[in-house]
């Protein structure tokens, strides 16, 4: 389960990173690869959004600051 952990922080990183730039600078990761209509555009998208959901209910079982927080 840590290789799955680790893999989904990575690609919510590369979400936020990817959120952030286009924020900033209208610009996304996703046209260096042929935008959004590019297969691997949509993949890694999924992926980003697969790994958001996986967090979003595993996160607090796994978190030592969310553990022992009954706010969540």
């Amino acid at each position: 389960m840590k290789g799955i952990h680790v893999i989904s922080w990575i690609l919510l990183v590369v979400g936020g990173l990817n959120w952030g730039l286009l924020a900033l600078t209208g610009w996304e990761v996703g046209s260096l690869f042929g935008g959004m209509d590019a297969g691997i555009s949509k993949t890694i998208y999924v992926l980003v959004g697969l790994a958001a959901l996986y967090e979003l209910f595993t996160h607090k079982k796994g978190c030592k600051v969310c553990a022992g927080s009954s706010s969540m």
